[in-house]
């Protein structure tokens, strides 16, 4: 089990950047693969990005690629996302998502919606043009 609380959320102008962060609970967040997603008003919630139980291995939306990182510091229960050069297509409700796994799959990153297990309540990103 883990609880999940994103922060970071906020206006921004284009082009400026905004990093998000997600706190976890429990003291078993290293075995957890991690996302990112997002949800537009009107539209379904889409992938954003992804990392392995490390973060050492790492996935991107295309329309992010480039734009933004994610990381993760399992001492600190918590995973980021750095954004740059916001576009206001990146306006969206930013969803953090937790996935329990195994050593076995710790090289393992997760791109869809149905392999998480725990989402956060998610923190709204606004991009102003």
């Amino acid at each position: 089990q883990v609880q999940l609380v994103e922060s970071g959320g906020g206006l921004v102008q284009v082009g400026g950047s905004l990093t998000l962060s997600c706190a976890a609970s429990g003291r078993t967040f290293s075995t957890y693969a991690m996302g990112w997603f997002r949800q537009a008003p009107g539209k379904e919630r889409e992938f954003v990005a992804a990392c392995n139980l490390s973060g050492g291995s790492t996935s991107y939306a295309d329309s992010v690629k480039g734009r933004f990182t994610m990381s993760r510091d399992n001492a600190r229960n918590t995973v980021f996302l750095q954004m740059n050069s916001l576009k206001p297509e990146d306006t969206a409700v930013y969803y953090c998502a937790a996935r329990g796994t195994t050593y076995y799959f710790r090289s393992y990153v997760y791109t869809r919606s149905v392999e998480y297990d725990y989402w956060g309540q998610g923190t709204q990103v606004t991009v102003s043009s």
